[in-house]
């Protein structure tokens, strides 16, 4: 038991050496990749998409999927979520200007 615990700090210290970071910082790294996929591929946008294509592309999706035509509060959850993840991502970088 001991050996197995030894392997696996060892493993964890090999991680951190050859990438930087640590073993759940990449798997974390990982997950957010996925939901940021999921999010482009719902809206329709690619990875260069900018502030404005991914609102622009946020509601063209709302008019198709909005509860008032036949779409469900899910769907429109689903959208802001979407939105949402992409536009932190980007970050200040592009936020509007006033």
């Amino acid at each position: 038991m001991i050996r197995l615990i030894e392997l696996a700090l060892l493993g964890c210290l090999a991680v951190r050496l050859l990438s930087g970071r640590w073993p759940w910082e990449l798997w974390r790294d990982d997950e957010r990749k996925r939901v940021e996929r999921k999010a482009r591929s719902l809206l329709g946008v690619t990875v260069e998409a900018g502030r404005e294509d991914i609102i622009d592309a946020h509601r063209r999706l709302i008019t198709q999927v909005h509860p008032d035509r036949g779409g469900s509060n899910e769907a429109v959850h689903e959208a802001n979520a979407a939105r949402d993840v992409l536009l932190a991502r980007l970050g200040a970088r592009n936020a509007p200007r006033a």
